[in-house]
């Protein structure tokens, strides 16, 4: 379980709206997702038109009269993506930590109590560095900083980046941080200029994908749902399901899945299929697809020749099998392979099939 805390002490920097369609374009790609609002402004519990009397304060609190545990608190969105929300009564959180010894660690204690199931856990955090975004960045091992291409965002970045090495110094939690561009509007030269300062700032904390200004997750915030509902084939669905996919190829190895899918298929007919493709300059290349539950792990990874080619050897059971490659965290369609169809976002994936002898 990967549990990735979002923050930026900076307002309108998308934060929240990477928070929810993050969560959203996860979940379509098959994970299992628990979003948790830790803003007192409660915009993500908001944005998906969600109303609880409880919520992420009751788990925190010792004071409330309705203590509750983490998982007494979720609500579905959907089949694989859930809820933690929040409300302003969580603003007093602040206050009431503020003598408590071990403050930092209250939302980590109570996800170790709760027996949660999920792929990911994402944590929205509110727009400042108080006890609450400190508790969130210690429960997590990952960090997305979600920044507009301007400068005084470069100065938050910096800022936050302070609070996560003081976080590893006295709370010996090291956490990794990634930077996501947002609100990135390709009209203006001005734009091209802060991203070329924060590659040059931060190259190897640097997402791939860039989130551009689209109006429609603005229109799906407005009602109440996230933009995979409200318009899969916009610009910005297309832009969160990249940085999905993305964070996907980034997944630690879990080899466990492909064995128990190959043990599954071990009484079944199976027929030996290699998939090939030519790409000389790639440093790493993973192959995903519906015969391993688009998985980028240790047995996705593909072998590489002399002569630039990547091969990849399957035993599969006759059907038909859609795939994509991954070449250095990008995903891609066969580039030789005739044969595709367009995903649910616009994206292409490769197909073939196993015939019987």
């Amino acid at each position: 379980m990967r549990i990735i805390a979002i923050a930026n002490q900076k307002g309108g920097c998308g934060k929240t709206t990477t928070a929810i369609n993050l969560a959203a374009s996860l979940a379509v790609n098959g994970r299992r997702v628990l979003l948790i609002d830790m803003d007192p402004q409660a915009h993500a519990t908001l944005g998906l038109n969600v109303s609880s009397e409880l919520c992420i304060y009751n788990v925190l609190s010792r004071l409330t009269d309705r203590k509750i545990a983490l998982s007494e608190a979720i609500i579905p969105i959907s089949e694989r993506l859930h809820i933690v929300p929040s409300g302003i009564v969580l603003s007093t959180l602040e206050q009431e930590l503020s003598g408590e010894i071990g403050r930092e660690s209250c939302l980590l204690d109570a996800l170790n109590e709760a027996p949660l199931e999920y792929d990911y856990i994402l944590i929205d955090c509110p727009p400042n560095l108080g006890i609450l975004t400190i508790n969130a960045i210690r429960a997590s091992s990952e960090l997305i900083i979600p920044t507009e291409a301007s400068r005084f965002s470069l100065e938050g970045i910096n800022q936050l980046i302070d609070i996560v090495n003081l976080i590893r110094e006295r709370l010996n939690h090291r956490v990794e941080y990634k930077i996501l561009i947002t609100s990135f509007d390709s009209r203006l030269a001005h734009s091209f200029d802060m991203l070329k300062k924060i590659r040059e700032g931060f190259s190897h904390n640097l997402f791939n994908t860039i989130i551009h200004v689209n109006v429609k997750l603005k229109e799906a915030q407005n009602k109440g749902s996230h933009i995979i509902n409200y318009n899969k084939y916009s610009r910005g669905a297309k832009d969160y399901f990249s940085l999905s996919r993305e964070i996907i190829s980034q997944e630690e190895l879990f080899p466990m899945s492909a064995i128990t899918a190959s043990q599954e298929q071990k009484q079944q007919k199976q027929k030996e299929v290699i998939l090939t493709l030519t790409a000389p300059q790639a440093k790493e290349v993973f192959l995903a697809g519906d015969f391993n539950k688009w998985q980028i792990n240790d047995w996705a990874r593909m072998e590489p020749k002399e002569d630039g080619i990547w091969f990849k050897r399957l035993q599969l059971k006759p059907g038909c099998y859609k795939y994509r490659f991954v070449v250095d965290g990008k995903w891609i369609k066969d580039p030789v392979n005739p044969n595709y169809q367009m995903n649910p976002f616009g994206s292409m994936d490769s197909l073939f099939e196993v015939k019987e002898e």
